[in-house]
């Protein structure tokens, strides 16, 4: 357990990652559906990412393609970031931060919810290799069978997954660093009722 030892009184603080196509997406909807508040990084990113803001920093350090009339093609962005190391750790270094700061913003807002919340979980593909693991009270890994994740993969038409999966921890090195491990090669009602059993671990 990272952080979890010493989790705080108020509303559990927990950390949802997995690998590529492992169904992070689907874990995040069950568990707002048991009553957590949930948050994906990946859209706090796209939020930032469209900015006016964000289209001149990125036009000014990436070049012009890939902001095209002030708006951020992130395709573009991953073409240019995903196979150059350097500008990889500018782009992160630009929007971490921004990222965190929204992320405490959000977390704070829910002392105050009615209902309160069961747990206040965040989706972040990079929980580990962040370092963001010390900062929450639980962690989550959902994983998948590396078959049925290719075709889940496959089906949305991602660019840069290679790339970005050499980033990435393997799957099953997130699932042993995690507190909570979750396969998500089932139905939905398998991965939400064990998603319930997770959550009423933490709560206890």
């Amino acid at each position: 357990m990272a952080a979890g030892a010493n989790a705080r009184a108020g509303i559990p603080f927990v950390g949802l990652t997995g690998g590529i196509g492992a169904g992070k997406s689907a874990a995040l909807e069950a568990l707002e559906r048991l009553g957590a508040a949930t948050l994906s990084s990946d859209a706090v990113v796209h939020e930032i990412l469209t900015s006016e803001a964000a289209g001149r920093d990125l036009s000014e350090r990436l070049g012009a393609e890939v902001a095209p009339g002030g708006r951020v093609d992130r395709d573009a962005v991953a073409r240019v970031v995903f196979e150059d190391q350097g500008e990889r750790e500018w782009l992160e270094r630009y929007l971490w931060p921004k990222v965190g700061e929204r992320i405490a913003a959000w977390r704070a807002g829910l002392e105050s919810r009615e209902p309160r919340p069961r747990a206040a979980v965040v989706e972040v593909p990079l929980l580990f290799e962040s370092g963001m693991e010390d900062v929450v009270d639980f962690t989550i890994a959902v994983v998948a069978d590396d078959d049925l994740r290719a075709e889940r993969i496959d089906a949305r038409g991602h660019s840069g997954v290679a790339s970005r999966e050499s980033r990435q921890l393997g799957q099953m090195e997130k699932a042993e660093r995690a507190d909570f491990a979750v396969r998500n090669d089932g139905t939905l009602e398998e991965l939400e009722r064990d998603l319930a059993a997770v959550l009423a671990r933490i709560e206890a």
